[in-house]
């Protein structure tokens, strides 16, 4: 109920800033304003998440798969310096309110990553599905996209097993410090997250 209560106050109060970031959006990146994909939520049902677009639309590639030096420099080359700049301040993140208000996702939770990854979790691992994804987690606040695989899903299980208001609430005023620092944005030489393979 807070998490519906919040996410329609914050989407009037941010209104004029997402009003904002959508033209501006139409001006550096052209259409679509949105990035959405399926993730997986709850007990691993997909939902469609929503974000502002950052890259350039991807041209058509060839069906050879890309290596990891050229995915690198694919996502490098599609990434604007405007595109740059919503994902340092996470602005890109706030459509996700919507997502938020649906019921899809949650502030505070693991974060939603790829319908494709679900057969590859451990046992263990597949846990973190046992609550709604979030905006914002404890991976998040202890080193974002530059934790490795196996720390970010020690941290998301932990978090599950642990979830409390209280703990909420901690996350959140965390959150607060990381987006100003911009700490753990990318990973490695990667301008997006390291792909997950599946586990040893």
């Amino acid at each position: 109920m807070l998490d519906v209560i919040l996410s329609a106050l914050l989407l009037v109060v941010f209104s004029p800033i997402l009003l904002i970031i959508a033209l501006s959006s139409i001006a550096c990146l052209g259409r679509p304003i949105l990035f959405t994909q399926e993730r997986p939520g709850l007990r691993g049902k997909p939902f469609k998440l929503y974000k502002f677009r950052t890259m350039k639309v991807c041209e058509p590639q060839s069906s050879s798969p890309l290596t990891d030096a050229q995915a690198v420099s694919t996502d490098e080359a599609r990434l604007t310096s405007y595109g740059a700049f919503l994902r340092n301040s996470s602005l890109d993140e706030l459509p996700e309110l919507f997502n938020i208000l649906k019921g899809d996702m949650s502030f505070v939770g693991p974060r939603p990553l790829l319908v494709e990854y679900l057969p590859l979790y451990s046992q263990t691992q597949a846990r973190r599905h046992e609550v709604r994804p979030g905006l914002t987690g404890l991976a998040q606040v202890n080193g974002r996209n530059s934790l490795d695989w196996a720390t970010r899903f020690t941290y998301d299980v932990s978090y599950v097993d642990a979830v409390s208001f209280k703990l909420d609430c901690s996350i959140i005023w965390q959150t607060f410090a990381v987006v100003f620092s911009r700490k753990g944005i990318s990973s490695g030489e990667r301008v997006t997250m390291e792909p997950f393979n599946g586990n040893n």
